[in-house]
């Protein structure tokens, strides 16, 4: 032990030369391979992060999304299908289950999903960018598919098409759509998301998927362990919808109400589907005032998705039970010309 006053050992001559090589030869000991794996790892990253960057850039505007279908191109030009996505639904998810459901849809007319912006959901946008498709493609007949609450704005922008533009949607099929935020059965996490957007607070991304997670584990009664753990990572993704998106989502269901646009939808039909299993919306709920609210329009509320699993708005999981309905539903509302039913196809 040093006590005060007594000075330090001077280092041996030669030791820092000697602490110089041995800090070489640890150097020289450092692989190459481990070099490379460090150097590779911090590429992928680099990469990762200019993907994100890019696809998150892309996404900053509303897109339709269009799914070419050789029968459907040629045989109905001027007809198309557009898909509202539901909540938290991504890009690509949405042409998934437009594709899910293209052995039905694609008898009526062309295939189209809605994108929503990573900026947040806007219902003028979304108007603007529906109506440049129409009038790009030359489209005469518009039949719109509101996938859960898809269904909303679904219904909504028909009624804006309507009044700004003079177009006409000649059908809205309303899957699993809750009619207010009333018919959501989980409200606890439904008014915190809304009050924390609407006092300015944004979820960080890196955060999203512990979010996610904890609410799946919640509704695990709907869903396997691995589709918890699939779609939890799918929100880790950089494809899945921002935080921003999600939280608007949010708001616009919480504010959505339905009798605004009641009497302004002209003569489109509307029909409802779902399940009376559904443990996301109240299908007695939902389906009972969406049949009062919209009386001169719907046409259908009895067709059920039953044995779909998940309950809640699943065409992208269960399309042999989706199909037959939607199937039946143009059948019998809009018969093909010369009154078949069907189309071969070769």
């Amino acid at each position: 032990m040093l006590h005060k006053g007594t000075p330090e050992p001077r280092e041996q001559p030669g030791a820092a030369e000697a602490r110089l090589l041995a800090e070489a030869a640890a150097l020289k000991r450092f692989s190459r391979r481990s070099f490379l794996i460090g150097a590779g790892a911090s590429s992928l990253l680099a990469a990762d992060m200019l993907f994100t960057r890019r696809v998150q850039s892309e996404r900053l505007v509303n897109r339709i999304l269009t799914m070419p279908d050789d029968f459907a191109d040629a045989y109905y030009p001027e007809a198309s299908w557009f898909l509202f996505p539901g909540y938290k639904t991504s890009w690509e998810e949405a042409q998934w289950i437009l594709n899910s459901l293209r052995g039905a849809l694609n008898r009526r007319g062309q295939l189209a999903a809605v994108g929503y912006s990573n900026g947040g959901l806007n219902i003028d946008e979304l108007v603007i960018a529906v109506i440049e498709h129409v009038r790009a493609k030359k489209l005469t007949k518009l039949y719109f598919y509101g996938h859960s609450f898809g269904g909303m704005v679904a219904t909504q922008v028909a009624a804006r098409l309507r009044d700004l533009h003079g177009v006409e949607v000649a059908f809205i099929l309303l899957d699993s759509s809750p009619y207010n935020r009333n018919d959501v059965l989980d409200q606890s996490w439904f008014d915190s998301v809304v009050l924390l957007y609407e006092s300015g607070f944004r979820f960080p991304s890196m955060l999203r998927g512990g979010y996610e997670l904890g609410e799946r584990v919640i509704h695990k009664d709907e869903r396997s362990w691995r589709q918890i753990l699939d779609q939890t990572m799918e929100q880790l993704s950089p494809i899945a919808p921002s935080s921003v998106l999600i939280q608007s989502e949010s708001a616009y269901i919480y504010h959505f109400d339905g009798t605004r646009f009641v009497d302004k939808l002209g003569a489109a039909k509307m029909a409802f589907i779902g399940s009376p299993k559904d443990q996301t919306v109240n299908y007695e709920s939902a389906r009972r005032k969406w049949a009062a609210a919209f009386k001169s329009n719907m046409v259908s509320t009895d067709l059920q998705t039953a044995g779909a699993l998940p309950a809640h708005a699943s065409p992208g999981w269960n399309p042999t039970v989706y199909r037959p309905i939607v199937e039946r539903l143009m059948n019998g509302f809009f018969p093909l010309p010369g009154g078949g039913s069907r189309v071969t196809v070769f």
